[in-house]
Protein backbone atom coordinates (compact mmCIF):
# COMPACT_ATOMS: atom_id res chain seq x y z
CA UNK A 1 0.00 0.00 0.00
CA UNK A 2 1.47 3.41 -0.93
CA UNK A 3 1.71 6.53 0.89
CA UNK A 4 -1.48 8.22 -0.99
CA UNK A 5 -3.67 4.89 -0.86
CA UNK A 6 -2.93 5.49 3.05
CA UNK A 7 -3.92 8.58 3.24
CA UNK A 8 -6.92 8.26 1.44
CA UNK A 9 -8.13 4.95 3.72
CA UNK A 10 -7.52 7.21 6.38
CA UNK A 11 -9.58 9.99 5.08
CA UNK A 12 -12.36 8.51 3.65
CA UNK A 13 -12.15 6.42 6.97
CA UNK A 14 -13.09 9.45 9.06
CA UNK A 15 -15.37 10.76 6.34
CA UNK A 16 -17.37 7.15 6.59
CA UNK A 17 -17.25 7.30 10.44
CA UNK A 18 -18.64 11.08 10.25
CA UNK A 19 -21.65 9.83 7.87
CA UNK A 20 -22.06 6.88 9.93
CA UNK A 21 -22.40 8.78 13.50
CA UNK A 22 -24.79 11.23 11.69
CA UNK A 23 -27.04 8.74 10.35
CA UNK A 24 -27.15 7.18 13.80
CA UNK A 25 -27.55 11.00 15.32
CA UNK A 26 -30.74 11.07 12.80
CA UNK A 27 -32.15 7.95 14.03
CA UNK A 28 -31.57 8.38 18.01
CA UNK A 29 -31.25 11.88 18.81
CA UNK A 30 -35.00 13.32 20.83
CA UNK A 31 -36.72 16.25 18.17
CA UNK A 32 -35.89 17.79 14.93
CA UNK A 33 -33.50 20.15 16.36
CA UNK A 34 -30.75 18.11 17.56
CA UNK A 35 -31.80 15.72 14.66
CA UNK A 36 -30.69 18.67 12.05
CA UNK A 37 -27.96 19.56 14.53
CA UNK A 38 -26.50 16.15 13.82
CA UNK A 39 -27.32 15.86 10.05
CA UNK A 40 -25.56 19.45 9.97
CA UNK A 41 -22.13 19.02 11.72
CA UNK A 42 -21.53 15.19 11.32
CA UNK A 43 -23.09 14.56 7.81
CA UNK A 44 -20.68 17.37 6.69
CA UNK A 45 -17.75 16.51 7.87
CA UNK A 46 -18.58 13.17 6.68
CA UNK A 47 -19.11 14.11 3.11
CA UNK A 48 -15.64 16.40 3.32
CA UNK A 49 -13.79 13.38 4.79
CA UNK A 50 -14.79 11.53 1.28
CA UNK A 51 -14.54 14.32 -1.11
CA UNK A 52 -10.89 14.77 0.33
CA UNK A 53 -9.79 10.98 0.10
CA UNK A 54 -11.12 11.34 -3.10
CA UNK A 55 -8.48 14.08 -3.79
CA UNK A 56 -5.72 12.96 -2.34
CA UNK A 57 -6.19 9.73 -4.04
CA UNK A 58 -6.45 11.86 -7.84
CA UNK A 59 -3.56 13.98 -6.19
CA UNK A 60 -1.90 13.91 -9.56
CA UNK A 61 -4.95 15.47 -11.66
CA UNK A 62 -5.71 19.03 -10.83
CA UNK A 63 -8.86 19.63 -12.58
CA UNK A 64 -10.32 16.65 -10.09
CA UNK A 65 -8.37 18.32 -7.02
CA UNK A 66 -10.11 21.56 -8.11
CA UNK A 67 -13.69 19.95 -8.19
CA UNK A 68 -12.94 18.46 -5.06
CA UNK A 69 -12.16 21.51 -3.16
CA UNK A 70 -15.00 23.63 -4.93
CA UNK A 71 -17.39 20.85 -3.70
CA UNK A 72 -15.66 21.36 -0.61
CA UNK A 73 -16.50 24.85 -0.36
CA UNK A 74 -20.16 24.33 -1.69
CA UNK A 75 -20.78 22.12 1.40
CA UNK A 76 -19.80 24.85 3.94
CA UNK A 77 -21.52 27.43 2.03
CA UNK A 78 -24.87 25.17 2.16
CA UNK A 79 -25.15 23.28 4.92
CA UNK A 80 -25.14 25.56 7.46
CA UNK A 81 -27.73 27.44 5.40
CA UNK A 82 -29.57 24.50 5.03
CA UNK A 83 -30.14 23.24 8.85
CA UNK A 84 -30.55 27.12 9.88
CA UNK A 85 -33.69 27.11 7.24
CA UNK A 86 -35.16 23.74 8.06
CA UNK A 87 -34.87 24.44 11.78
CA UNK A 88 -36.43 28.35 11.11
CA UNK A 89 -39.11 26.63 9.11
CA UNK A 90 -40.05 24.01 12.00
CA UNK A 91 -39.81 26.76 14.71
CA UNK A 92 -42.32 28.77 12.71
CA UNK A 93 -44.99 25.72 12.24
CA UNK A 94 -44.89 25.20 15.56
CA UNK A 95 -42.58 21.99 15.96
CA UNK A 96 -41.75 21.89 19.62
CA UNK A 97 -38.27 20.79 21.51
CA UNK A 98 -37.59 17.86 23.34
CA UNK A 99 -38.97 18.60 27.32
CA UNK A 100 -36.22 20.31 29.62
CA UNK A 101 -34.33 22.50 26.47
CA UNK A 102 -33.99 25.85 27.97
CA UNK A 103 -33.63 28.30 27.51
CA UNK A 104 -35.77 29.16 24.64
CA UNK A 105 -34.44 32.22 22.92
CA UNK A 106 -37.12 32.76 20.45
CA UNK A 107 -39.90 32.48 22.90
CA UNK A 108 -42.30 35.60 22.50
CA UNK A 109 -39.86 37.36 20.32
CA UNK A 110 -41.16 36.12 16.93
CA UNK A 111 -43.92 37.89 15.36
CA UNK A 112 -45.23 35.09 13.41
CA UNK A 113 -47.51 37.26 11.26
CA UNK A 114 -44.28 39.33 9.99
CA UNK A 115 -42.43 36.57 10.51
CA UNK A 116 -39.70 38.78 11.70
CA UNK A 117 -37.93 39.21 15.41
CA UNK A 118 -39.70 41.85 17.10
Amino acid sequence: MSLVELVTALLMGTGVFFVVVSSIGLVRLPDLYTRVHAAGKAGTLGIIGVLLGVGSYYITSVPIVIKMMAMIAFFFLTAPAATHMIDRAAFLTGVKPMEGTSPNDLQGRYDYQTRRLR
